[in-house]
């Protein structure tokens, strides 16, 4: 929605910068008691208010409308602006940097074609809950309409894709209005919000006072879940002989790691993570069967298929997860806990809806459990586990190297995961290099895995990893990133080199778009069209000299035996950024995998196997 304050009668020329009032030698005026109002300009206001609600670091490019905001913002010593070279990169940052820390994350652009390339990392943010605060600069209120330059409706086309968005026409509204953005893009479900900024009350004279009363009438997410759901869940859990916790994104965005896995081990219960809750569950634990969905393991497609209870934790049941809907699961009845109501049955019918944010909804689950079971006796979930044993030892994760001797991408790939280890933070872009990354890397902790996941964005990976870096300086951070999403935003490594983001990125070159090119392999009679990048047969470009032109440490490496000595060389640079372009076979393929529209029943464990699910097999 859009929210328009009360226009200003003012259309004064710009403010100029306040000199100093103090003379050589005169005493300092004592600061005003907190509260106080003070006299600013609005681009003043704007950058006092992200000092006040906490902004560590913004992701911008200046331009006309905003370039008011920008003038303060070089004075300010609390907030920290990173010049990136493309805004769509300013948004995927920032994005980057929320989902490492779960802090609100903020990028700025100016008007017209600076804020529609806000468009793709906004409707990203969306699709994967991450709280963003996007700040763009518009015309003046009295061009407004008149398609002046650089003018475009950004309140209009982000409707469909933010939480909320605001249209300031009064520069006494901007604390409010910043409050308000933060609080929105942090609370209940997560998700972007825009503030659009005429350049004229950027520039107008208005008074600052913090804190501001905010005013979001109806905004009141429901935290807590309802008693009688959570116990008639918990009597659900202690008599289910097939019960599965379907574990989605709001579990980490709850921060509730910890209370899933005491409810894990409690029930006994086997767990399943999405791609976008990768490391919200340790991939080591015994009772962890992997991702579900299109590229999952066999074991966890398998379990969620033939559940009789499936526990959905801060998961929306996605197309990728369930395959055709009206087969997935077809015996289970459905517990789906959710932060955001309008998920509840909007997939699939939940048996048990519960409303709430999941750290309460877990701790009260498992209050509910030992209730129910006297605290003392687990659900006999033995038949169930021998079969899902049987499941994982038939179809164990694992991949075949290309028969013509070239580099295997999946090795690659386990290799960084191995060596890198479970306290680094993996960036990916969309594709097949994401699919194994999630399969092949182990993911131990919360907000190490960082990737696109419902919108699907290639070119993410980069401007993500920058953006995580930033948040983690000590942490290290990979961007496992194909060659086709690559070369969509490496531009933002002279970001990283400039500004001090010494990121590691393994580009995947199997010299076509993998992805598109194996369903043509798969479905159009291996017609490949369009798919060639010329990244093998030409070497255009060369990674390792594209790298070095951007202030990068540029290596390659094309065979087994150079792979881990490689990996090591770049864990050793950390004065800049570093590209391996790591040659890998073009025809390796994603397994296992669900066709898109077909039922999960139908999961191929790789070309032509198909594993066979008969009821005999399943636990009574």
């Amino acid at each position: 929605m859009t929210s328009a304050t009360s226009r200003s009668e003012s259309n004064a020329g710009p403010t100029p910068h306040p000199a100093s009032p103090s003379q050589p030698g005169a005493r300092p005026k004592p600061a005003p008691p907190a509260g106080t109002p003070v006299r600013v300009t609005g681009a003043q206001s704007l950058v006092r208010s992200l000092e006040a609600v906490g902004a560590e670091v913004v992701f911008g490019i200046p331009g006309g409308t905003i370039l008011p905001a920008y003038d303060p913002l070089l004075d300010s010593t609390k907030v920290r602006h990173v010049l990136v070279r493309h805004e769509q990169g300013a948004g995927h940052a920032a994005t980057g940097y929320a989902q490492a820390t779960g802090k609100v994350g903020v990028c700025m652009a100016t008007s017209g074609p600076g804020a529609t390339n806000l468009v793709t990392p906004l409707a990203d943010a969306n699709m994967d809950s991450v709280p963003l605060v996007a700040i763009t600069g518009q015309q003046t209120r009295a061009l407004i309409g008149t398609d002046a330059f650089q003018e475009a409706d950004i309140c209009g086309i982000t409707m469909p894709i933010t939480k909320h968005n605001f249209l300031v026409t009064d520069p006494a509204d901007i604390p409010r209005v910043i409050a308000e953005a933060f609080h929105l893009a942090s609370s209940g479900r997560p998700g972007p919000v825009l503030v659009d900024i005429p350049k004229d009350v950027l520039q107008e004279a208005t008074s600052f006072a913090w804190p501001p009363e905010m005013h979001l009438p109806g905004y009141r997410p429901t935290l807590r879940p309802h008693g009688k759901q959570v116990r008639e869940a918990a009597r659900l859990i202690a008599n289910s002989r097939r019960p599965v916790l379907y574990v989605g994104g709001g579990v980490l965005k709850a921060q509730a790691s910890e209370q899933l896995r005491e409810l894990a081990e409690l029930t006994g219960i086997p767990v399943v993570t999405t791609l976008m809750a990768r490391g919200a569950f340790p991939d080591s634990h015994s009772q962890h069967l992997g991702m579900p969905g299109m590229h999952g393991s066999v074991a966890a497609v398998a379990a969620m298929q033939r559940a009789d209870l499936l526990v959905a934790l801060g998961a929306r049941f996605d197309d990728r997860v369930t395959g055709r809907l009206d087969s997935f699961a077809p015996d289970a009845t459905v517990v789906h806990a959710d932060i955001d109501p309008a998920e509840i049955s909007k997939n699939r019918k939940a048996d048990v809806p519960i409303v709430g944010d999941c750290a309460e909804i877990i701790g009260e689950l498992i209050a509910a459990v030992k209730a129910e079971t006297d605290g003392t006796a687990k659900p006999d979930l033995a038949a169930w586990w021998t079969q899902i044993d049987s499941w994982r030892r038939t179809f164990p994760a694992g991949y075949e190297w290309p028969a013509d001797g070239a580099l295997s991408p999946q090795y690659v790939i386990e290799r960084i995961g191995a060596l890198a280890g479970p306290d680094a933070i993996y960036t990916a872009g969309v594709g097949q290099h994401q699919m194994w990354a999630a399969q092949f890397i182990g993911y131990e902790k919360p907000r190490t895995w960082i990737n696109s996941g419902g919108l699907g964005t290639m070119g993410f990976a980069v401007p993500a990893a920058m953006g995580a870096q930033f948040a983690c300086p000590d942490k290290q951070v990979w961007a496992i990133d194909g060659d086709g999403c690559f070369q969509m935003t490496n531009q933002e490594l002279a970001t990283c080199a400039i500004e001090g983001a010494p990121i590691k990125v393994a580009v995947i070159n199997n010299g076509n778009l993998g992805m598109v090119r194996q369903w043509q392999n798969l479905f159009y009679a291996e017609r490949y069209s369009n798919t060639d990048l010329g990244t093998h047969k030409h070497r255009i470009p060369d990674f390792t000299l594209l790298a070095e032109s951007l202030g990068c440490a540029g290596l390659r490496c094309e065979t087994k035996e150079e792979v881990d000595d490689v990996i090591r060389r770049a864990m050793d640079i950390n004065d800049r950024p570093v590209v391996i372009d790591f040659v890998v076979g073009k025809d390796a393929q994603v397994w296992p995998m669900v066709a898109a529209g077909t039922s999960n029943d139908e999961i191929m464990a790789a070309r032509g196997i198909r594993p066979l699910f008969d009821d005999d097999e399943v636990a009574p």
